[in-house]
């Protein structure tokens, strides 16, 4: 049973020019949730993870996290989440400990507290050996997890990240998997974007699929199986409801 509603998306929409890159959006998910956005490249939604962050402002509609305004209340906002953006961007020339270090003291915690909550995730995520090395000289992959860390430094109680395996191998998304269900687990929410529609199926309580900026269908796996039926595949499901949707080109 999940609690009340920790994303709250209304109407949300984003206009640029007379491209409509998110339109009419409504949204709810409840703490405890791991959700997956899905959809098409140019579907929306990194633009409302974006808006969710508090880093683009709505054209119109609203976005709340823990009943904050995800714009006008956006530093707090900041405090409540964790993010990992798809592309993770960090100073070239400070080292992976000087990045971890700075993020948590921005989050209030002393060297002690850093220290503590790094150490098990650095060593699962293999990041050891690389944490005195130079950002400029990381991988895509390390730096993904590098921010990761950062992301989960000040225990949030939500986490949204953007395409989240993009750039990890197999077994730094394994690990992955296994954080996500833990800090569900643990009652907190767990908000991602994603191509991958075998990973969404084995681990989402909750999907939402968006073509061309709507909204296309919503609910619970065995709900989205009820409009094919009840042995359908995700991959069957996103097809059916976002496939003639999205037959056309995408700007």
């Amino acid at each position: 049973m999940h609690g009340a509603p920790l994303v709250e998306i209304a109407n949300l929409s984003k206009v640029y020019g007379s491209f409509e890159a998110v339109k009419d959006v409504s949204l709810l998910v409840s703490s405890g949730t791991i959700f997956a956005l899905l959809g098409p490249n140019g579907a929306g939604k990194t633009t409302t993870i974006r808006m969710l962050m508090g880093i683009l402002v709505p054209t119109s509609g609203t976005a709340r996290i823990d009943g904050l305004d995800c714009f006008q209340d956006r530093v707090e906002v900041k405090r409540r989440v964790g993010y990992l953006p798809d592309e993770p961007v960090f100073y070239d020339y400070l080292r992976g400990s000087e990045i971890i270090r700075f993020s948590g003291e921005m989050h209030g915690l002393s060297q002690e507290q850093i220290t503590e909550r790094t150490v098990d995730l650095v060593k699962r995520l293999e990041l050891n050996d690389a944490l005195e090395e130079f950002a400029v000289n990381y991988s895509k992959g390390m730096k993904k997890k590098l921010a990761l860390v950062c992301a989960m430094l000040h225990d949030p109680a939500l986490l949204i990240l953007d395409e989240p395996t993009n750039g990890l191998d197999p077994f730094a998304t394994r690990v992955l998997h296994e954080l996500i269900r833990e800090k569900a687990a643990a009652g907190k929410t767990v908000f991602f974007s994603t191509h991958l529609l075998d990973q969404a199926e084995k681990l989402c309580s909750q999907i939402a699929i968006v073509a061309k900026g709507r909204l296309a269908a919503h609910g619970t796996l065995e709900q989205l199986r009820a409009r094919l039926s009840s042995d359908s595949t995700l991959e069957e499901i996103f097809f059916s409801v976002a496939g003639e949707s999205n037959s056309g080109p995408v700007p």
